[in-house]
């Protein structure tokens, strides 16, 4: 398993694309996040607004980065046939997937950490000047209230987690592109039909569902009881739909030729 994990690593690192992928997560998170904190306003107490919520609104962003690069590890090395390479040195297939998991993983936690910790950095300086004050009801940003450390924590267990679904459609469908596609059409289409839908009932099932919209919950610091799931349930949703990718993945890592 070491030997997998360290050639795992080394084919990542190696790739200059995945290493701008990876910097294009941190600044989409930060400048977006940013942007948002920047534009946002609370006129008066208790305004209803979310200020850890809105800072981290480039999570929205950098997902996409995360899911390209999840796919783009795979993806390349069906393109190029290294997949075959790959495989005669290490014959356990379920091993591959472990290391190939377990680096992207590595990767994605240590990117998404920087993204989020500067994007609340951005949040409590920008915040104050834009009516997020005690006086509203809404203390300096900090790590030490419990509900934006969650909300934080959170944020990186999100992008890790969309890097593991990712990973595991790249595998199953062998093709960047077809798998770009159905990634960006699981998180974003979701959303769109819970808007389009008409019926109060049917747009919480959606918004349960799906695995944006789930897992995005755990950033809410305000009115959780008003969210359609729980912020750590919705986290556990999108755990689902990346293990059920990782298991068709598998599936098809084992059974079929590289």
């Amino acid at each position: 398993m070491r030997r997998a994990w360290h050639a795992e690593w080394t084919k990542l690192r190696t790739d200059a694309g995945n290493a701008w992928l990876a910097l294009g997560v941190l600044v989409l998170t930060v400048a977006v996040g940013a942007g948002v904190a920047m534009t946002s306003r609370c006129d008066a107490a208790d305004c209803g607004g979310d200020p850890v919520r809105l800072c981290l609104t480039g999570v929205m962003a950098g997902q996409a980065a995360v899911g390209t690069v999840a796919v783009l590890s795979v993806g390349n090395e069906y393109g190029t046939g290294m997949m075959r390479t790959t495989l005669t040195a290490v014959p356990r297939r379920l091993t591959v997937l472990c290391a190939k998991a377990a680096v992207l993983t590595a990767v994605t936690l240590a990117t998404a950490t920087a993204a989020v910790l500067g994007s609340l950095l951005v949040g409590r300086l920008v915040g104050p000047g834009r009516g997020f004050t005690p006086e509203h009801g809404y203390p300096a940003l900090s790590l030490t209230d419990g509900p934006t450390l969650r909300a934080a924590a959170g944020s990186v267990l999100y992008l890790a987690l969309i890097g593991l679904l990712s990973l595991g459609l790249a595998l199953a469908v062998r093709d960047s592109a077809t798998a770009i596609g159905i990634v960006l059409a699981l998180l974003f289409v979701f959303p769109i039909l819970a808007r389009v839908v008409a019926d109060p009932d049917w747009q919480r099932h959606l918004q349960q569902f799906a695995p944006m919209t789930a897992g995005l919950a755990v950033q809410a610091t305000v009115g959780t009881d008003r969210l359609p799931i729980g912020p750590w349930q919705g986290l556990g949703v999108l755990a689902l739909w990346a293990g059920a990718a990782l298991t068709a993945g598998g599936r098809s890592l084992r059974t079929r030729d590289a």
